[in-house]
């Protein structure tokens, strides 16, 4: 069943055509990426089959009676929204009434006669069997971190903003949801569960992201933007390579024989007598023909990134038990290290818990409250930061990067041109005299990751560094940093990334000491998920040493354990009384508080119980 139709979709931007006459279409449950280097159209297509944008030419047309939801890649709200009303923006009638519900919720912790709303709109949630939509929201907005309804959006930064959009179009269990780089600004621990819920969500997917393991685990399809037209490949993003590959080889052979063809017939035209063109009028728009598919250039489109590093010396970098505090709470406890040659490290930490504060600390953007920080005389720091490009209205390409360096010094000691080296980050000539401000927000982020490589450093920080980079980029910038002989610090959320590049991994936590562990991305979450697994276990294990000092249970322990079972069933019994009362809306005010707090208490004790029961027939067995 067709749910998305794009039928020859032209679009073009200033003097350059993004894509021309495409079409393709999106059918129920299917799952599909696009993807193309900075600057070939990804966004503004989606744009325009979201409603942001108009297209020169051709259509959009989506199967009538489903929904579509689309998130961009810097969504906005309206001036004084709460999280709730931004969340709950929809004319959805389940989704509005759990809004007035919730409102309802919030407005009784305050005022008693809230009762009074209360009661009416749980009898709606009942008419509507809208309780289940209502657990499902309330899962959607704990995974995301959403717990503050009362919030004012504009209070927000970029990354909790991102994730209200986020919970805005997932709650509207959308037929079609379309999403522009998801994953931004996003944990890591998000986006394993954002990963986990779109698989297995039957739902059609529009999406644009550079996580490949998102690429690799979720998507049944890609779809290429190369040169203006669109390749097709199915399955996901390892058979994509494959196919890619195949396609470029045998686009590279019927290049190469068209060339040689046009070489005959231009030949061939070249000899005929004027009077007697017309004849072979046939053969001379074949040569036409001929001669625009010869004229293709399959331009590479790697970035060389080949800069030379300063040596090194002795003294690289050493904290010793430096620590930083806002507002009376300790955001870093005093940490020591000492930074070795070509050490590779990754930083990994939800949002808040300090990423950015030791960063700006061991460059020395902020000063320690305790502690020192000791910098090597010859290191040189190399500070790619998740700040937008800096520059002025009117400036141009080429004029960002001379403000760095008219000369570049690259690892075999030769010396090129600003401009030149422009190139290999593939800005051409024109593109290099054009204003910044034409560029993407891909290729803005791929100028300031060269101005940052250009002044050579040789202890290289990089903030999110994945951010709004294409495909293409990503490999080459992976390529040169395997390469990369001073020391490499990472933050970042792509996953694939961090296991490719770094050695060891620095684990902030808030209120606890940071962790350096000895493995990349992946082998940290294997870690993590077995510490998780031993401490769920710790009941059990004291149970089994405390089995190994006795061999029979005491005249309490048997009796206690011959009752357990019916006081746990006792406590499900009144757990369900009060739970229905609850679901009816019956009693006053101060009747549903109670039984609410009441069943608050019977659910922690029943888990008391049941642990205990564990411990107690482990001692049987």
């Amino acid at each position: 069943m067709n749910y998305l139709s794009v039928e020859n979709l032209t679009k073009t931007f200033s003097d350059k055509v993004l894509f021309e006459n495409i079409s393709f279409g999106i059918d129920q449950g299917q799952k599909v990426a696009l993807v193309g280097i900075n600057g070939c159209g990804k966004s503004t297509l989606l744009k325009i089959i979201g409603g942001e944008e108009q297209s020169e030419g051709g259509g959009v047309s989506f199967r009538n009676g489903i929904k579509v939801s689309y998130l961009s890649q810097n969504p906005t709200f309206k001036s004084g929204n709460t999280v709730i009303d931004a969340v709950f923006d929809s004319n959805e009638p389940k989704l509005k009434l759990i809004r007035d519900y919730e409102l309802a919720l919030l407005l009784a912790e305050t005022d008693e006669n809230a009762h009074e709303k209360l009661t009416p709109l749980m009898e709606q949630m009942d008419a509507l069997q809208a309780w289940d939509y209502e657990s499902e929201v309330h899962q959607i907005l704990g995974k995301l971190g959403i717990h503050d309804l009362t919030q004012k959006i504009d209070g927000l930064s970029g990354g909790q903003q991102k994730r209200v959009a986020l919970a805005r179009t997932l709650v509207e269990k959308p037929d079609l949801l379309i999403m522009d780089e998801p994953t931004n600004h996003l944990d890591l621990d998000i986006i394993e569960w954002l990963e986990d819920y779109l698989s297995m969500q039957n739902l059609a997917l529009l999406l644009v992201t550079h996580d490949r393991y998102f690429l690799e685990n979720i998507t049944n399809q890609i779809i290429e933007i190369d040169q203006g037209k669109i390749f097709k490949y199915e399955g996901n993003y390892s058979e994509f390579l494959e196919q890619k590959a195949v396609r470029e080889e045998q686009e590279r052979v019927v290049i190469g024989k068209a060339k040689n063809l046009m070489k005959k017939e231009l030949d061939w035209i070249r000899r005929q007598p004027k009077a007697r063109g017309t004849k072979a009028k046939y053969r001379i728009e074949a040569f036409e023909e001929i001669k625009k598919v010869a004229s293709q250039k399959k331009e590479s489109k790697e970035i060389t990134l080949d800069v030379t590093a300063k040596r090194q010396g002795k003294k690289i970098l050493e904290l010793h038990k430096v620590g930083k505090s806002f507002g009376g709470k300790e955001v870093i406890l005093p940490f020591s290290y000492v930074f070795q040659r070509g050490e590779r490290i990754g930083i990994i930490g939800e949002n808040g818990a300090g990423k950015s504060t030791f960063l700006n600390m061991i460059t020395n953007q902020i000063q320690p409250d305790s502690g020192e920080v000791e910098v090597g005389q010859n290191t040189v720091y190399g500070y790619y930061t998740q700040k937008e490009l800096d520059f002025k209205p009117g400036q141009k390409v080429i004029d960002i990067v001379k403000d760095v360096a008219e000369v570049i010094t690259m690892s075999d000691g030769s010396v090129i041109t600003a401009s030149y080296f422009l190139q290999h980050f593939q800005f051409p000539p024109k593109v290099q005299h054009d204003f910044v401000e034409k560029l993407s927000g891909g290729e803005k982020r791929r100028l300031q990751l060269l101005k940052v490589l250009m002044k050579n450093p040789n202890f290289l920080i990089l903030d999110e560094p994945t951010n709004d980079l294409d495909l293409m980029t990503l490999g080459i910038l992976e390529d040169f940093l395997d390469q990369f002989s001073g020391c490499l610090v990472i933050v970042s959320h792509d996953r694939y990334f961090m296991d490719r590049l770094v050695e060891h991994v620095f684990v902030l936590e808030p209120g606890k000491v940071i962790k350096d562990l000895p493995y990349n991305y992946s082998q940290f979450r294997v870690w993590k998920e077995i510490q998780q697994d031993q401490k769920q276990q710790v009941s059990k294990d004291k149970v089994k040493k405390e089995k190994t000092t006795t061999s029979k249970m005491s005249f309490k322990e048997k009796t206690e354990y011959e009752g357990i079972e019916g006081e746990i069933a006792s406590l499900e019994s009144r757990k369900e009384v009060l739970v229905e009362k609850l679901n009816k809306g019956e009693g006053s005010f101060e009747e549903i508080a109670a039984w609410s707090k009441e069943v608050k208490e019977l659910i922690a004790n029943v888990e008391e119980k049941e642990m205990r029961w564990l411990e107690l027939s482990e001692m049987v067995s």
